[in-house]
């Protein structure tokens, strides 16, 4: 599926570098730019005190109300100085369902774009990237400080693992992977079974993609050495998680992939 709508997030105390970043993108490739601002609402008093700071509590909720509307007619303000289609929306959620609010909106756009000052942000990344991923059913871009953005890379490199999440991430990338040069999928330790990889590891992936039209390598790699000689444009890699009372995307190698980033990476699951 083409990306025709992109969505991207930002906050009353961010700038306009992943705003800048989101239009970039979609100017490459035509899209509409979907801009939602969301700040964070604390929780109300409750227990015995509640009377006490309920005024405080109020003032408060109104001050955050008053930033977030000024945030949004900036926001507006920066895109009517650009020549692409655009739409700018606002959320003042409290942190308990944030992550669902930004999902349901998620899921009017095609991709979810987050650059790095959200991603400096700790809470709003968390409740972004869980909602864009959780909650929406669309795929999520991740963009670290000092690359590149695209959506029509030349190098793509695949985490494959032949898991429900890792294909679904390459069917959301496969409109892009034809026009690349070099799409590596690797694979770390794989394993020779039926379940999962097949006799031939790699094998069945590489097919399914060389019909579509994408040259593709694949590459085994021993655990011992997580790395291939390729300076990839875009990673494509499945997100896993479980239940919101369980481990979710902030655990296990997609946790450290987040926390490690050094290129773009399209997450689904």
């Amino acid at each position: 599926m083409a990306f025709k709508t992109i969505l991207t997030i930002t906050g009353p105390e961010m700038g306009d570098d992943d705003l800048k970043l989101g239009a970039d993108v979609c100017e490459e490739i035509g899209a509409h730019l979907s801009v939602l601002v969301v700040a964070i609402a604390a929780p109300p008093p409750v227990g015995e005190y509640a009377a006490v700071v309920s005024e405080a509590w109020l003032e408060e909720r109104q001050a955050d109300e008053h930033v977030l509307k000024k945030r949004a007619a900036a926001v507006s303000a920066f895109l009517a100085g650009r020549v692409l289609s655009a739409d700018v929306s606002s959320e003042y959620p409290e942190a308990g369902w944030a992550d669902d609010t930004i999902g349901r909106r998620a899921r009017y756009a095609d991709i979810t774009v987050t650059g790095p000052e959200l991603l400096a942000n700790e809470m709003l990344k968390s409740k972004a990237i869980e909602g864009a991923l959780f909650s929406s059913g669309k795929p999520l871009l991740l963009i670290p400080e000092g690359s590149r953005p695209t959506l029509k890379p030349k190098r793509v490199l695949i985490a494959w693992d032949a898991r429900l999440e890792s294909s679904r991430a390459v069917r959301e990338s496969l409109d892009m992977l034809p026009g690349a040069d070099e799409v590596h999928l690797v694979m770390v330790d794989p394993v020779e079974d039926e379940n999962r990889h097949g006799a031939e590891p790699g094998a069945d992936a590489a097919a399914y993609l060389a019909r579509h039209g994408v040259k593709v390598t694949v590459d085994r790699l021993p655990s011992s050495n997580h790395s291939v000689d390729i300076a990839a444009d875009l990673m494509v890699m499945g997100a896993y998680g479980h239940s919101r009372l369980r481990e979710r995307i902030f655990g296990g190698v997609t946790k450290s992939m987040l926390d490690e980033l050094s290129l773009p990476i399209l997450v689904a699951r």
